[in-house]
């Protein structure tokens, strides 16, 4: 069965006296009701309006709207002499599409020996961007409610994982593995998910990933004034400032080292310090002392002060150490395998 546009359909069957057959799909992740313009025009004009699935969530919206539903597909042969006198059958499909009726379809037109009416695919409503995100949450919500690991998981169990998965994406991005970056942002993904499911039992303060969507919406809002409000700002740097500016005023804080978590790495934890002390235009010596320790930190700070990442840096360095590493292992085996030759 051919897809057409609902704006401009094209028949793949006979002549109109052959009537017409419109499988009309829709989404899952759409509210039932909220179908195309072209879906109701189809719907209202036909001659009968069949769906096999009598839990359809489409079902009571039609009803509502006027639409008689017959709750039966017949095979494709009684479809198609349904159609036959110029009659226009939609059949409204279930989740999987009605395949045994397509395929059925097929054989018949395959055959040559049938007179078909047109067929028509018509898409009645569409996923939007981040639809996929609704199958995520649903998925996570049985997960969490059948499985016996998962059910009995905490914030603080999970936390570990968390970590995980941020390193791994990290490595991801430095390998520049494209598929590896996928699948890490999804793990990553997973972790929010996840959480937001785990807060949704809490007793006392209970809340949904729509919640946390929300929240994350509104500080989004909040601070870019130049992108959803009057603001004006020219250059990146400008944006930086009026966002620390923004996040001073919404935290209250007073110090600039309040929010700066002191469980993270060494390094990145010195470059958070030295660029709050660098923003807040601070004067504050560095501290004296003797020891690796103290050598880092200058080492951190003037990396800040640089544009660079130290622990990036870092973690540049290291790989490539790595690679010297594996080098040198192959080079001593070669050698190794080439004695025992010799021997």
């Amino acid at each position: 069965m051919n897809a057409t546009s609902p704006e401009a359909p094209t028949g793949t069957g006979g002549p109109a006296g052959q009537g017409r057959l419109v499988l009309l799909t829709t989404s899952h992740r759409v509210a039932p009701g909220l179908l195309s313009w072209p879906a109701w025009q189809a719907l209202r004009t036909a001659d009968r309006v069949l769906c096999a699935d009598g839990a359809h969530p489409q079902l009571p919206y039609l009803r509502d709207a006027g639409i008689g539903v017959e709750e039966t597909v017949p095979a494709a042969a009684d479809l198609v002499d349904a159609c036959a006198g110029g009659h226009t059958v939609v059949v409204v499909a279930t989740g999987e599409g009605e395949p045994a009726l397509t395929d059925g379809l097929a054989r018949l037109a395959g055959s040559g020996r049938v007179d078909m009416p047109e067929l028509e695919l018509l898409p009645a409503s569409y996923d939007l961007p981040g639809a996929r995100l609704l199958d995520l949450v649903q998925v996570m919500d049985r997960i969490r409610a059948e499985c016996p690991w998962s059910s009995q998981r905490t914030h603080k169990g999970l936390a570990k994982y968390a970590i995980e998965e941020a390193y791994e994406l990290v490595e991801a991005i430095e390998d520049g593995d494209r598929d590896d970056l996928r699948e890490e942002l999804g793990d990553v993904l997973l972790q929010v998910v996840f959480h937001s499911r785990i807060a949704e039992d809490d007793p006392d303060a209970p809340f949904s990933v729509d919640d946390v969507a929300g929240t994350i919406v509104d500080k989004l809002v909040h601070r870019h004034p130049h992108v959803f409000g009057d603001a004006v700002v020219t250059t990146p740097e400008e944006v930086r400032e009026q966002w620390l500016r923004t996040k001073q005023v919404e935290k209250r804080r007073t110090s600039v080292t309040e929010g700066v978590p002191l469980g993270q790495p060494g390094l990145a934890l010195a470059a958070k310090l030295a660029s709050r002390v660098r923003s807040a235009g601070l004067d504050t010596p560095l501290p004296r002392g003797e020891g690796l320790g103290y050598e880092l930190l200058a080492l951190a700070v003037r990396a800040e002060a640089e544009g660079v990442d130290p622990e990036t840096a870092l973690h540049a360095a290291a790989r490539t150490y790595r690679d010297a590493i594996r080098e040198t292992e192959r080079k001593k085996e070669n050698g190794a395998a080439a004695a025992a030759d010799a021997g």
